[in-house]
């Protein structure tokens, strides 16, 4: 069953706070993300990020040239986040293996999608929010971030390795399963679904689980 209980399950949010000069910027991204988690992508601004830090306005300047560029670092961050949440959720898969592991590891990933996007849905919104920066020096700097995008791709590799995926239905397979999922939570965020209780969600996610499985 999805967790929607806590919005604050996963992270806890801390006051404003000075930051010392040589890790400015990583306190920057931090408060960024933040406001992010209780505003989305419309609360990330140099001016509130600058604030909640315990900085100067002209500090912020120093390390983002402008709103776009925090923008995507604070969107970066965010899909971080829905990678640990994916990562943890793959450790929890019980002592299986081969296809009956590659199977549950790709529902786990799946799972953690609509999780993520239910509990937190103002990082849900903000690490979306990047796409449209795609370019951008800052979108670029991932290093040390983990990206749902390839581990969503090993996934798959994996259904491939046990039998289940035929290998050469796995080019673009990333395309379906990502649309799929990503459509359901969006329902469930934003869109007509997000008044479902809890059952109506669980049996959602099983039907979309169950055809993205199928049509792969």
């Amino acid at each position: 069953m999805v967790d929607t209980v806590n919005m604050n399950s996963s992270r806890s949010a801390s006051p404003a706070r000075p930051y010392h000069h040589g890790r400015l910027r990583e306190g920057l991204v931090e408060a960024g993300l933040e406001l992010a988690r209780a505003g989305g992508p419309d609360a990330v601004v140099l001016r509130a990020v600058s604030r909640q830090a315990g900085v100067s306005h002209n500090a912020a300047y120093r390390h983002f040239a402008d709103h776009r560029e925090l923008l995507a670092a604070v969107s970066s961050r965010c899909m971080h986040e829905l990678g640990l949440l994916m990562d943890r959720r793959v450790s929890e898969v019980g002592e299986v293996e081969g296809a009956e592991r590659a199977r549950a590891s790709f529902a786990a990933i799946g799972r953690a999608y609509i999780e993520f996007a239910l509990s937190e849905p103002g990082w849900f919104r903000t690490a979306f929010a990047g796409v449209a920066l795609e370019g951008l020096p800052e979108w670029k700097e991932t290093e040390g971030l983990l990206d749902p995008y390839a581990m969503l791709g090993a996934r798959l590799d994996e259904l491939v390795a046990a039998g289940i995926l035929p290998v050469e239905r796995r080019p673009g397979a990333e395309y379906a399963a990502w649309s799929a999922v990503h459509g359901l939570a969006t329902l469930l965020v934003e869109g007509p679904l997000r008044t479902l209780p809890p059952e109506e969600v669980e049996r959602a996610l099983q039907m979309v689980l169950g055809v993205v499985s199928r049509g792969i």
